[in-house]
Protein backbone atom coordinates (compact mmCIF):
# COMPACT_ATOMS: atom_id res chain seq x y z
CA UNK A 1 0.00 0.00 0.00
CA UNK A 2 1.48 3.20 -0.96
CA UNK A 3 1.30 5.88 1.55
CA UNK A 4 3.03 8.80 0.33
CA UNK A 5 1.14 12.06 0.52
CA UNK A 6 0.53 13.62 -3.31
CA UNK A 7 1.35 17.40 -3.40
CA UNK A 8 -2.63 17.60 -3.42
CA UNK A 9 -2.40 15.92 -0.34
CA UNK A 10 -0.28 17.97 1.18
CA UNK A 11 -2.11 21.29 0.49
CA UNK A 12 -5.17 19.65 1.94
CA UNK A 13 -3.26 19.02 5.30
CA UNK A 14 -2.26 22.99 5.16
CA UNK A 15 -5.75 24.07 4.31
CA UNK A 16 -7.15 21.69 7.19
CA UNK A 17 -4.49 22.43 9.98
CA UNK A 18 -4.89 26.61 8.83
CA UNK A 19 -8.79 25.78 9.17
CA UNK A 20 -8.46 24.20 12.81
CA UNK A 21 -5.65 26.95 13.87
CA UNK A 22 -7.70 29.98 13.05
CA UNK A 23 -11.42 28.75 13.56
CA UNK A 24 -11.51 26.43 16.68
CA UNK A 25 -11.19 28.06 20.16
CA UNK A 26 -9.65 25.93 22.55
CA UNK A 27 -9.78 28.43 25.21
CA UNK A 28 -13.60 28.21 24.66
CA UNK A 29 -14.54 24.70 24.55
CA UNK A 30 -12.28 24.07 27.31
CA UNK A 31 -14.58 26.40 29.58
CA UNK A 32 -17.50 24.92 28.22
CA UNK A 33 -16.11 21.24 28.78
CA UNK A 34 -16.64 21.42 32.13
CA UNK A 35 -20.43 22.04 32.09
CA UNK A 36 -22.36 19.66 31.79
CA UNK A 37 -25.58 21.86 31.24
CA UNK A 38 -26.54 24.15 27.77
CA UNK A 39 -22.99 25.84 27.63
CA UNK A 40 -21.18 22.40 26.64
CA UNK A 41 -24.16 21.95 24.00
CA UNK A 42 -24.07 25.14 22.80
CA UNK A 43 -20.37 25.03 22.47
CA UNK A 44 -20.77 21.89 20.44
CA UNK A 45 -23.05 22.66 18.17
CA UNK A 46 -21.12 26.17 17.44
CA UNK A 47 -17.85 23.75 16.26
CA UNK A 48 -19.86 21.95 13.96
CA UNK A 49 -22.12 24.84 12.30
CA UNK A 50 -18.28 26.08 11.59
CA UNK A 51 -17.77 22.59 10.04
CA UNK A 52 -20.84 22.52 8.41
CA UNK A 53 -20.37 25.93 6.65
CA UNK A 54 -16.74 24.71 5.22
CA UNK A 55 -18.32 21.70 4.03
CA UNK A 56 -16.82 19.26 6.14
CA UNK A 57 -19.46 18.28 8.64
CA UNK A 58 -20.10 15.38 6.95
CA UNK A 59 -16.77 13.35 5.00
CA UNK A 60 -18.43 10.04 5.36
CA UNK A 61 -21.79 10.77 3.51
CA UNK A 62 -22.45 10.20 -0.15
CA UNK A 63 -21.97 13.75 -1.99
CA UNK A 64 -25.80 13.97 -3.01
CA UNK A 65 -26.49 14.22 0.16
CA UNK A 66 -24.17 16.48 1.68
CA UNK A 67 -20.92 14.29 2.16
CA UNK A 68 -17.48 15.78 1.12
CA UNK A 69 -16.30 13.12 -1.96
CA UNK A 70 -12.88 13.07 -0.07
CA UNK A 71 -10.62 10.14 -0.86
CA UNK A 72 -9.55 8.04 2.09
CA UNK A 73 -6.16 9.72 2.46
CA UNK A 74 -8.07 13.29 3.01
CA UNK A 75 -10.27 11.42 4.96
CA UNK A 76 -7.11 10.07 7.03
CA UNK A 77 -5.50 13.22 6.93
CA UNK A 78 -8.91 15.01 8.46
CA UNK A 79 -8.79 12.81 11.48
CA UNK A 80 -5.13 12.97 12.26
CA UNK A 81 -4.77 16.44 12.03
CA UNK A 82 -8.10 16.99 13.96
CA UNK A 83 -6.34 14.51 16.65
CA UNK A 84 -3.34 15.60 16.85
CA UNK A 85 -4.32 19.33 17.55
CA UNK A 86 -6.48 18.15 20.40
CA UNK A 87 -9.98 19.19 18.57
CA UNK A 88 -13.18 16.57 19.62
CA UNK A 89 -14.32 14.69 16.76
CA UNK A 90 -17.87 15.83 16.39
CA UNK A 91 -20.94 14.12 18.34
CA UNK A 92 -21.53 10.90 16.45
CA UNK A 93 -24.99 9.99 17.14
CA UNK A 94 -26.64 11.87 14.30
CA UNK A 95 -23.67 12.56 11.91
CA UNK A 96 -21.65 9.27 12.01
CA UNK A 97 -24.95 7.02 13.62
CA UNK A 98 -28.32 7.21 12.74
CA UNK A 99 -27.69 9.60 9.13
CA UNK A 100 -25.78 6.36 7.54
CA UNK A 101 -28.82 4.40 8.66
CA UNK A 102 -31.13 7.08 6.34
CA UNK A 103 -29.47 7.49 4.09
CA UNK A 104 -29.28 3.85 3.54
CA UNK A 105 -32.48 2.65 4.33
CA UNK A 106 -34.56 5.35 4.69
CA UNK A 107 -37.64 6.30 2.35
CA UNK A 108 -37.45 10.18 0.70
CA UNK A 109 -39.25 11.37 2.76
CA UNK A 110 -37.35 10.31 5.93
CA UNK A 111 -33.94 11.59 4.07
CA UNK A 112 -35.59 15.13 3.28
CA UNK A 113 -36.80 15.47 6.60
CA UNK A 114 -34.15 14.41 8.81
CA UNK A 115 -30.48 14.18 6.87
CA UNK A 116 -30.52 18.60 6.50
CA UNK A 117 -31.26 19.15 10.05
CA UNK A 118 -28.69 16.84 11.22
CA UNK A 119 -25.80 17.70 8.59
CA UNK A 120 -26.81 22.10 10.04
CA UNK A 121 -26.95 20.47 13.71
CA UNK A 122 -30.56 21.52 14.12
CA UNK A 123 -31.44 18.29 15.88
CA UNK A 124 -29.49 16.39 18.48
CA UNK A 125 -29.49 12.85 18.39
CA UNK A 126 -29.19 10.16 21.11
CA UNK A 127 -28.83 6.04 20.77
CA UNK A 128 -31.49 3.72 22.17
CA UNK A 129 -29.82 0.63 22.32
CA UNK A 130 -28.69 -0.67 25.66
CA UNK A 131 -31.19 -1.78 28.36
CA UNK A 132 -30.76 -3.40 31.95
CA UNK A 133 -29.99 -6.80 30.86
CA UNK A 134 -29.52 -6.16 27.08
CA UNK A 135 -25.89 -4.33 26.73
CA UNK A 136 -23.55 -6.70 24.88
CA UNK A 137 -26.36 -8.93 24.17
CA UNK A 138 -27.90 -6.35 22.23
CA UNK A 139 -30.51 -8.91 21.14
CA UNK A 140 -31.93 -9.70 24.40
CA UNK A 141 -33.63 -6.56 24.43
CA UNK A 142 -37.08 -6.09 25.85
CA UNK A 143 -38.23 -2.69 24.67
CA UNK A 144 -41.61 -3.26 22.95
CA UNK A 145 -43.37 -0.89 20.50
CA UNK A 146 -46.71 -2.35 19.67
CA UNK A 147 -48.64 -1.46 16.29
CA UNK A 148 -51.56 0.87 16.69
CA UNK A 149 -52.80 2.12 13.38
CA UNK A 150 -50.98 5.14 12.37
CA UNK A 151 -48.33 4.66 15.19
CA UNK A 152 -46.25 2.17 17.69
CA UNK A 153 -47.07 2.11 21.55
CA UNK A 154 -43.24 2.20 22.98
CA UNK A 155 -42.80 0.81 26.56
CA UNK A 156 -39.83 -0.10 28.11
CA UNK A 157 -35.94 1.45 29.20
CA UNK A 158 -33.00 2.54 27.74
CA UNK A 159 -29.75 2.72 29.75
CA UNK A 160 -25.97 4.39 29.33
CA UNK A 161 -27.91 6.84 26.98
CA UNK A 162 -25.17 9.40 26.13
CA UNK A 163 -26.08 12.84 26.08
CA UNK A 164 -30.20 11.74 26.51
CA UNK A 165 -30.29 15.18 28.36
CA UNK A 166 -29.96 17.31 25.19
CA UNK A 167 -31.48 14.98 22.98
CA UNK A 168 -34.54 16.38 20.17
CA UNK A 169 -34.47 12.61 19.05
CA UNK A 170 -33.69 9.64 19.94
CA UNK A 171 -33.26 5.71 17.27
CA UNK A 172 -34.29 3.04 19.06
CA UNK A 173 -34.24 -0.62 18.44
CA UNK A 174 -37.58 -2.09 19.78
CA UNK A 175 -39.13 -5.21 19.52
CA UNK A 176 -42.36 -5.35 17.71
CA UNK A 177 -43.06 -8.85 17.55
CA UNK A 178 -41.68 -12.32 19.17
CA UNK A 179 -39.23 -14.63 16.38
CA UNK A 180 -37.81 -17.61 16.10
CA UNK A 181 -34.13 -16.31 17.06
CA UNK A 182 -34.32 -12.90 19.25
CA UNK A 183 -32.63 -10.74 16.59
CA UNK A 184 -35.73 -11.29 14.90
CA UNK A 185 -38.76 -8.97 15.79
CA UNK A 186 -36.61 -6.30 16.20
CA UNK A 187 -37.45 -2.91 14.41
CA UNK A 188 -35.58 0.55 14.19
CA UNK A 189 -37.59 3.32 15.41
CA UNK A 190 -36.81 7.55 15.33
CA UNK A 191 -38.30 9.08 18.15
CA UNK A 192 -39.26 12.92 19.20
CA UNK A 193 -37.28 13.01 22.60
CA UNK A 194 -40.66 15.60 23.49
CA UNK A 195 -43.13 12.95 23.00
CA UNK A 196 -45.60 12.52 26.17
CA UNK A 197 -44.17 9.45 28.17
CA UNK A 198 -40.69 9.64 27.84
CA UNK A 199 -38.36 10.74 31.08
CA UNK A 200 -34.72 11.20 31.37
CA UNK A 201 -32.95 9.75 34.04
CA UNK A 202 -29.22 10.80 35.09
CA UNK A 203 -26.07 8.82 35.74
CA UNK A 204 -23.35 10.31 37.37
CA UNK A 205 -20.28 8.27 36.74
CA UNK A 206 -17.19 7.27 38.31
CA UNK A 207 -15.30 10.28 37.64
CA UNK A 208 -17.84 12.41 38.83
CA UNK A 209 -19.25 13.63 34.99
CA UNK A 210 -23.14 13.38 34.18
CA UNK A 211 -22.78 11.92 30.51
CA UNK A 212 -24.78 9.33 30.67
CA UNK A 213 -28.44 8.27 31.63
CA UNK A 214 -31.48 5.97 31.86
CA UNK A 215 -34.41 6.63 29.35
CA UNK A 216 -38.08 5.25 30.74
CA UNK A 217 -40.47 5.02 27.62
CA UNK A 218 -44.34 5.01 29.22
CA UNK A 219 -46.99 4.34 26.57
CA UNK A 220 -45.39 6.69 23.90
CA UNK A 221 -46.94 7.18 20.80
CA UNK A 222 -44.66 6.95 18.21
CA UNK A 223 -45.60 7.84 14.21
CA UNK A 224 -45.26 4.42 11.75
CA UNK A 225 -43.77 6.98 9.41
CA UNK A 226 -40.93 7.06 12.00
CA UNK A 227 -40.13 3.28 11.18
CA UNK A 228 -36.63 2.77 9.41
CA UNK A 229 -36.87 -0.09 6.57
CA UNK A 230 -39.09 -2.63 7.19
CA UNK A 231 -40.67 -3.74 10.33
CA UNK A 232 -38.78 -6.26 11.81
CA UNK A 233 -35.84 -5.57 10.16
CA UNK A 234 -34.07 -3.45 12.15
CA UNK A 235 -31.32 -5.98 13.18
CA UNK A 236 -29.86 -5.45 10.04
CA UNK A 237 -29.71 -2.03 10.11
CA UNK A 238 -28.35 -1.90 13.30
CA UNK A 239 -25.48 -4.43 12.56
CA UNK A 240 -24.96 -1.44 9.60
CA UNK A 241 -24.39 1.11 12.35
CA UNK A 242 -22.51 -1.05 14.98
CA UNK A 243 -20.28 -1.41 11.85
CA UNK A 244 -19.22 2.10 11.15
CA UNK A 245 -19.95 2.74 15.19
CA UNK A 246 -17.28 0.56 15.74
CA UNK A 247 -14.68 1.78 12.70
CA UNK A 248 -14.32 4.94 14.42
CA UNK A 249 -13.23 3.96 17.78
CA UNK A 250 -9.51 3.13 16.71
CA UNK A 251 -8.74 6.65 17.78
CA UNK A 252 -5.87 6.23 16.19
CA UNK A 253 -5.12 10.72 15.81
CA UNK A 254 -6.63 11.08 19.46
CA UNK A 255 -3.92 7.83 20.84
CA UNK A 256 -1.39 9.74 19.17
CA UNK A 257 -1.77 12.98 20.63
CA UNK A 258 -2.43 11.44 24.13
CA UNK A 259 0.92 9.41 23.73
CA UNK A 260 2.64 13.01 22.84
CA UNK A 261 1.45 13.99 25.71
CA UNK A 262 2.19 11.53 28.06
CA UNK A 263 5.83 11.82 26.81
CA UNK A 264 6.07 15.82 27.65
CA UNK A 265 5.00 15.03 31.45
CA UNK A 266 7.06 11.62 31.93
CA UNK A 267 10.00 14.50 30.35
CA UNK A 268 9.41 16.48 33.57
CA UNK A 269 8.23 14.44 36.00
CA UNK A 270 11.44 13.25 38.47
CA UNK A 271 11.62 10.00 40.28
CA UNK A 272 15.07 8.54 41.72
CA UNK A 273 16.73 12.17 40.53
CA UNK A 274 15.95 11.57 36.68
CA UNK A 275 13.36 11.96 34.38
CA UNK A 276 10.51 9.38 34.36
CA UNK A 277 10.79 9.08 30.20
CA UNK A 278 14.68 8.03 31.38
CA UNK A 279 12.81 5.34 33.67
CA UNK A 280 13.96 1.79 31.33
CA UNK A 281 10.37 0.23 32.67
CA UNK A 282 8.60 3.65 31.78
CA UNK A 283 10.39 2.83 28.48
CA UNK A 284 9.30 -0.44 28.04
CA UNK A 285 5.73 -0.15 28.65
CA UNK A 286 5.80 2.97 26.15
CA UNK A 287 7.52 1.13 23.37
CA UNK A 288 5.06 -1.52 23.93
CA UNK A 289 1.88 0.98 23.15
CA UNK A 290 3.98 2.53 20.55
CA UNK A 291 4.41 -0.45 18.56
CA UNK A 292 0.58 -1.37 18.90
CA UNK A 293 -0.14 2.24 17.72
CA UNK A 294 1.29 1.50 14.78
CA UNK A 295 0.29 -1.32 13.68
CA UNK A 296 -3.57 -0.10 14.50
CA UNK A 297 -2.44 2.73 12.39
CA UNK A 298 -1.65 0.68 9.43
CA UNK A 299 -4.85 -1.66 9.87
CA UNK A 300 -6.93 1.18 9.53
CA UNK A 301 -5.49 2.69 6.39
CA UNK A 302 -6.04 -0.55 4.97
CA UNK A 303 -9.56 -0.72 6.04
CA UNK A 304 -9.88 2.62 4.75
CA UNK A 305 -8.50 1.30 1.25
CA UNK A 306 -11.32 -1.16 1.34
CA UNK A 307 -13.99 1.21 1.77
CA UNK A 308 -12.53 3.69 -0.66
CA UNK A 309 -12.85 0.26 -3.65
CA UNK A 310 -16.57 0.14 -2.66
CA UNK A 311 -16.82 -2.05 0.19
CA UNK A 312 -18.35 -1.90 3.76
CA UNK A 313 -16.51 -2.23 7.29
CA UNK A 314 -17.01 -5.94 8.43
CA UNK A 315 -15.23 -7.59 10.81
CA UNK A 316 -11.96 -5.43 10.40
CA UNK A 317 -14.29 -2.64 12.35
CA UNK A 318 -14.32 -5.54 15.79
CA UNK A 319 -10.48 -5.43 15.29
CA UNK A 320 -10.58 -1.64 15.34
CA UNK A 321 -12.87 -1.48 17.99
CA UNK A 322 -10.60 -4.15 20.47
CA UNK A 323 -6.82 -2.56 19.58
CA UNK A 324 -8.16 0.97 19.87
CA UNK A 325 -10.16 0.65 23.33
CA UNK A 326 -7.10 -1.70 24.34
CA UNK A 327 -4.46 1.25 22.98
CA UNK A 328 -5.99 4.08 24.65
CA UNK A 329 -6.94 2.40 28.06
CA UNK A 330 -2.74 1.57 28.26
CA UNK A 331 -2.40 5.14 27.60
CA UNK A 332 -4.54 5.88 30.59
CA UNK A 333 -3.36 3.05 32.26
CA UNK A 334 0.27 4.48 32.40
CA UNK A 335 -0.47 8.27 32.61
CA UNK A 336 -1.95 7.26 35.92
CA UNK A 337 1.18 5.53 37.13
CA UNK A 338 3.04 8.55 36.43
CA UNK A 339 0.84 10.19 38.31
CA UNK A 340 1.38 8.13 41.27
CA UNK A 341 -0.24 8.95 44.53
CA UNK A 342 -0.80 11.86 43.37
CA UNK A 343 -3.97 10.54 40.85
CA UNK A 344 -5.56 9.40 44.61
CA UNK A 345 -6.25 12.72 45.41
CA UNK A 346 -9.88 13.85 44.94
CA UNK A 347 -10.58 18.08 43.65
CA UNK A 348 -12.83 18.36 46.45
CA UNK A 349 -9.90 17.16 48.80
CA UNK A 350 -7.25 19.58 47.18
CA UNK A 351 -7.05 21.89 43.88
CA UNK A 352 -4.09 21.27 41.67
CA UNK A 353 -2.04 24.13 43.07
CA UNK A 354 -2.16 22.85 46.28
CA UNK A 355 -1.40 19.18 45.42
CA UNK A 356 1.45 20.59 43.12
CA UNK A 357 0.56 18.43 40.12
CA UNK A 358 -1.26 19.87 37.32
CA UNK A 359 -2.42 16.17 35.80
CA UNK A 360 -2.92 13.94 38.53
CA UNK A 361 -7.12 14.86 38.33
CA UNK A 362 -6.87 14.36 34.68
CA UNK A 363 -5.42 11.26 34.64
CA UNK A 364 -7.46 9.45 37.56
CA UNK A 365 -10.81 10.82 35.34
CA UNK A 366 -9.52 9.48 32.03
CA UNK A 367 -8.49 6.63 33.63
CA UNK A 368 -11.98 5.56 35.64
CA UNK A 369 -14.07 6.30 32.74
CA UNK A 370 -11.82 4.76 30.33
CA UNK A 371 -12.94 1.40 31.77
CA UNK A 372 -15.77 1.70 29.74
CA UNK A 373 -14.14 1.65 26.44
CA UNK A 374 -13.92 -2.14 26.06
CA UNK A 375 -17.70 -2.79 26.95
CA UNK A 376 -19.51 0.41 25.44
CA UNK A 377 -20.01 0.07 21.48
CA UNK A 378 -20.49 -3.96 21.61
CA UNK A 379 -18.09 -5.41 24.60
CA UNK A 380 -14.48 -6.49 23.02
CA UNK A 381 -15.24 -10.55 24.27
CA UNK A 382 -18.39 -9.47 21.96
CA UNK A 383 -15.99 -8.51 19.39
CA UNK A 384 -13.73 -11.16 19.58
CA UNK A 385 -16.83 -13.88 19.05
CA UNK A 386 -17.69 -11.79 15.51
CA UNK A 387 -14.14 -12.13 14.61
CA UNK A 388 -14.11 -15.93 15.81
CA UNK A 389 -17.71 -16.59 13.51
CA UNK A 390 -17.17 -14.00 10.66
CA UNK A 391 -13.04 -14.90 9.89
CA UNK A 392 -12.72 -17.81 11.58
CA UNK A 393 -16.00 -19.69 11.17
CA UNK A 394 -16.02 -20.63 14.19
Amino acid sequence: MDIKFSADDLAFRDEVREFFATEYDADAAQQASGDSGEAYKASVIAWQKKLHAKGWIAPGWPVEYGGTDWTPTQKFIYETERGLAGIPDVIPFGLKMVAPVIYTFGNEEQKARFLPRILESEDWWCQGYSEPGAGSDLASLNTTADYAGDHYIVNGRKIWTTYAQYADWIFCLVRTSKGMRKQEGISFLLIDMKTPGITVKPIVTIDGNHSLNEVLFEDVAVPTENLIGEQDKGWTYAKALLAHERTGMAEVADSTRMLEKLKQRASVEVNGGKAMIDDPIFQTRLSDIEMELMALEYTELRVFASMAAGGMPGPESSLLKIKGTEITQAIQELQLQLAAYYGGALPDDLDSQQLGHDFAFEARGKYMYGRAATIYGGSNEVQRNVIAKAVLGL
